[in-house]
């Protein structure tokens, strides 16, 4: 029986909020969700299609409670273009590898790169990007506030033009394509409607650290600037007051419209705004998008609040608060995003709430144990609701989100979990589609968001679990939704 949401308009961590009363001014709404008795609605569905082994004995260690080869941040490990996908991971050896495969097809064919990770930290991933514009495919990797290991393929491999081995992809730079970005960490490619390719990606550092964006058209890669400030003041509800912070994204993506959404959370370089030390300094959920390709930034009431390379979105801009939520509540950072049909930004968070605790001391321990996940959405008429989803994701890390080609909403949690909720409940009838145990896969998982638009078919890459630094199984999970 599935379960629907009603919003109303109060939340377990309204005493919170009532301490950030400056942020209640910019929200416009904030919305928690009760479980009233289920009423019939149209369910969507998955059904596991495939399950293929990309490497049998992949890379494994856990740091910052995930792995090297699954992150929330990568964007994207395995992505499908012109009818192939493609994949990317970590073999036990330590070199980078990139698959591919026909979509129809079970067999994926595998180059090793010219590169070994160097660092046993699971922010170091390997993030992939295809270029419309003439059929590069580009490997960004291997970076924590460090420069950048990079690959750019010949012209034209994804189109077919090239043979598939690794001469293709040429010798590894420590520039984006002679490009200087320094120590960085994040990279994340995605793709304009017009088909440039962006790479976007933070300098500094977590809790001091702004984001940048660099853009790829006519086989040169140019910076476009840094468009977040790391400056400001912000006072925690102990009245002890921050001045340096990070934007940590949610994602970056376009609409139909050629609309560029960001939704994030901040984090604060000083721990003092905090009840506890064991918590984290994330607050807030934010949100602006940019009409010219990440040029100028704006907030949901549509007024310019920053300008890449030129004076950025910060703290004390404007308007840019979709759910407010003080620092005490373990609110994870990088969790996901995704635009409905209409334009809509719908946003997954996760935190512990109120009702558990007002002030998370361990914030790995409570998150695992209390810590739920809510769906935030921007309605047509520009107001925010959120409704905590009734399936608790029993696990520190992230969720995923997408969309089936009729608007219904799919949550891969951790372990692979999914859930669902229809368009024609307005997103309320979460459920439990598939439990995820088969899989036994460690945490967060990778989704391809490209085959979902184009075939139907969600594959999720995961990675399964396995004890100390032993190798273990990546594979790729194909299911059909609707």
């Amino acid at each position: 029986m599935r379960a629907v949401l009603r919003s109303r308009s109060f939340d377990t961590t309204l005493p919170d909020m009532a301490r950030t009363s400056a942020h209640l001014l910019t929200t416009a709404a904030v919305v928690a969700a009760l479980v009233v008795p289920a009423v019939a609605q149209a369910a969507p569905q998955v059904g596991l299609v495939a399950d293929t082994v990309l490497d049998a004995s992949a890379l494994y260690f856990v740091s910052y409670d995930g792995l090297v080869n699954n992150n929330s941040f990568q964007q994207d490990a395995i992505l499908t273009y012109q009818g192939r996908q493609y994949a990317t991971w970590y073999t036990a050896s330590r070199n980078a590898v990139i698959a591919r495969r026909t979509v129809d097809s079970t067999r994926w064919e595998t180059v090793v790169l010219p590169h070994r990770l160097t660092a046993d930290d699971s922010h170091n991933v390997i993030s992939l990007g295809i270029s419309p514009q003439d059929g590069t495919i580009h490997v960004a990797m291997d970076t924590h506030n460090t420069r950048l290991y990079y690959l750019r393929s010949a012209a034209g491999l994804a189109n077919g033009a090239v043979p598939w081995n690794a001469a293709a992809f040429g010798a590894v730079q420590r520039t984006l394509g002679g490009m200087e970005l320094g120590a960085m960490t994040y990279p994340q490619f995605v793709v304009t409607p017009e088909g440039a390719l962006q790479f976007s990606y933070r300098t500094g550092g977590s809790g001091n650290g702004v984001n940048e964006l660099a853009e790829y058209t006519g086989g040169t890669w140019r910076k476009l600037g840094a468009w977040s400030s790391a400056t400001g003041t912000y006072t925690g509800p102990n009245g002890v007051t921050s001045t340096t912070r990070n934007m940590y994204l949610h994602g970056l993506t376009y609409d139909r419209s050629g609309r560029l959404h960001a939704a994030f959370t901040w984090r604060e370089g000083n721990s003092g705004v905090l009840c506890n030390p064991g918590g984290l300094t994330n607050h807030d959920t934010g949100y602006v998008y940019s009409d010219d390709r990440g040029r100028t930034w704006r907030n949901g009431a549509g007024t310019l609040v920053g300008t890449t390379g030129g004076s950025p979105v910060g703290i004390g801009s404007p308007g840019l608060v979709a759910d407010p939520l003080d620092p005490n509540h373990g609110l994870m950072n990088q969790e996901s995003q995704a635009v409905d049909t209409s334009g809509r930004p719908h946003v997954v968070i996760s935190y512990v709430p109120g009702r558990f605790t007002q002030c998370v001391t361990n914030y790995a321990q409570q998150r695992a144990q209390y810590g739920r996940t809510f769906h935030v959405q921007r309605g047509a008429d520009g107001r925010w609701t959120k409704a905590e989803v009734p399936v608790p994701p029993g696990h520190t890390q992230r969720t995923k989100i997408v969309f089936d080609r009729a608007d219904n909403a799919y949550l891969v949690m951790p372990r692979g979990k999914i859930v669902s909720a229809s368009r024609a409940s307005g997103w309320t009838d979460w459920a439990t589609v598939f439990d995820g145990s088969s899989l036994r896969a460690f945490g967060e998982v990778n989704v391809d968001t490209s085959r979902v638009a184009a075939q139907g078919i969600l594959s999720v890459q995961y990675q399964q679990t396995s004890s100390g630094t032993t190798p273990s199984p990546i594979r790729v999970a194909d299911f059909r939704l609707g």
